[in-house]
């Protein structure tokens, strides 16, 4: 069980898809651990016009499960609250904290609030303002305010929502949400990097050959149709999920594991991403669309999109990391939609043996893969000897396939960042440092793809993207660990 928590969350877009699929659940799941229990509650606020009894069914149907007893649903579900809000008007804030001082009182929370914005960030300013100006902050307790990405959309605009929140709230206080940060894999690379000494003593440009990073996705675009037009998977995965993992991956190790040394690191690390000229972009990156094939209809086809869009929905690329352990590594990372799988996979491949005693028996290349999702492992690719007469080598896996009574059951990435948030500790989110670092990289190649007539690659529902894709491992005698056909 955990240890209590005494918080009041306040959700501006409380009746949002994120809300009901993520966030409700994972309050549910610390409350049922025993992170939250009498002394908390839960306002819920947007534009619509729901009763309290209604809001409370929403948030029973959303933890809905074959595991939720139905009076531990129920009880939870009372601490919940509604408020039909207006961001921009002020009467409404004023409203919000009547509220929230009678739900302080009534609950004991003694001053510690949680704002919670899971709306567009050109609203985040207008919140920030009216909760320091409406006396929402409380002078008692804490005030922390969490934000969804995406947090800006170029390094002008990022900095500009980053000022208009830090008017009002101090760093220590703005917990921007990466939500790869808070899965369990992801949060494993430390630990295999820094509490083994075999790792510890191989993770470098000595023994590392290169490092590839897939985020795929099977779905397209669905709902987030009129979003993706203007983002594309350059700004929707590469500048947060992907450089947050090589940030990860390449940091030098911390003098101690605490937010402070972790982010220090990992602003190094991001720090040193070597940036990019027009002409190093367009032969290092890659962007493509899908189209249709399978059954499925192209990026083109989809509802809300423009029928000349150029938009990309998959991104390849290689990228250096010029800090002293990494230089010269090649990070191979590509992400996109309707790629043939789901899968969140890690390789770091180890360079060959200098010698071969066994020639002409080829040897296996030592690669360490960690699949973050759908199923979290980990495993290291070596070179045995099949077992029978005669001495010939096979490669074989050491495996880590982390199970409870046979099952896999990780906590969900929000449950562990809110429990993170309410205990104060900001090491699995995001530093303003990091976010302003990984959009001058991502910067230098969105810039160039405007200014430039540079090709728009095409690839097939249901495959892994692009033939330039793997041409662009190819020139380097590399190929893709991954090929999607893992099951």
């Amino acid at each position: 069980m955990g240890t209590e928590q005494r918080a009041l969350f306040i959700i501006f877009g409380g009746t949002g898809d994120l809300a009901k699929r993520k966030l409700y659940p994972s309050l549910f799941n610390l409350y049922r651990k025993g992170f939250l229990n009498e002394n908390f509650a839960v306002i819920g606020t947007a534009r619509r016009p729901w009763t309290d009894e209604y809001f409370q069914k929403v948030v029973t149907d959303a933890i809905n499960s074959e595991d939720a007893l139905a009076e531990d649903a129920t009880q939870f579900a009372s601490h919940f609250y509604y408020q039909s809000h207006n961001v921009n008007d002020t009467e409404h804030y004023i409203t919000l904290r009547n509220l929230a001082d009678k739900l302080d009182r009534k609950y004991e929370i003694g001053g510690n609030r949680m704002f919670y914005l899971a709306m567009s960030p050109r609203f985040f300013g207008t919140i920030a303002e009216h909760l320091k100006s409406q006396k929402i902050v409380t002078t008692e307790g804490y005030n922390r305010v969490i934000v969804e990405k995406p947090f800006g959309r170029d390094f002008a605009s990022a900095t500009e929502l980053n000022d208009a929140i830090g008017r009002y709230f101090p760093e220590k206080d703005v917990f921007r949400i990466d939500h790869y940060l808070g899965k369990e894999m992801v949060q494993n690379i430390l630990a295999v990097r820094f509490g083994n000494n075999l790792f510890r003593a191989l993770w470098n440009n000595r023994y590392i050959d290169n490092i590839q990073i897939t985020l795929s996705e099977a779905l397209g675009v669905e709902e987030r149709a009129g979003y993706y037009e203007t983002a594309g998977a350059l700004r929707d995965m590469v500048q947060n999920h992907i450089l947050q993992i090589v940030a990860l991956l390449t940091m030098n190790m911390p003098a101690s594991y605490s937010e402070e040394d972790i982010r220090r690191e990992k602003i190094y690390a991001l720090k040193s991403l070597k940036k990019y000229t027009p002409a190093q972009v367009q032969a290092n990156f890659i962007r493509a669309q899908y189209t249709a094939a399978n059954g499925q209809r192209g990026y083109r086809e989809e509802e809300k999109i423009a029928s000349d869009s150029a938009t990309e929905t998959f991104v390849a690329g290689k990228l250096f990391v010029d800090n002293e352990n990494f230089s010269g590594v090649p990070i191979y990372v590509r992400t996109g939609k309707r790629l043939s799988q789901k899968r969140s996979r890690i390789d770091i491949a180890f360079k060959t043996m200098p010698t071969n005693i066994f020639a002409p028996q080829p040897l296996g290349q030592n690669v360490l893969t960690i699949n973050i999702e759908p199923e979290g492992k980990i495993f290291l690719q070596i070179n045995v000897k099949q077992v029978g007469q005669g001495f010939t080598l096979k490669k074989s896996h050491l495996d880590f396939f982390p199970t409870s009574n046979g099952k896999q059951v990780f906590p969900e990435a929000y449950e562990k960042l809110f429990a993170d948030a309410l205990a104060g500790d900001a090491t699995n989110f995001t530093h303003w440092e990091e976010v302003a670092y990984s959009w001058k990289f991502v910067d230098a190649i969105r810039t160039a793809w405007d200014q430039h007539d540079y090709a728009l690659e095409e690839y097939p529902c249901g495959s892994m993207g692009p033939v330039a894709a793997d041409k662009l491992l190819a020139r380097d005698g590399h190929k893709w660990f991954y090929t999607g056909q893992e099951h």
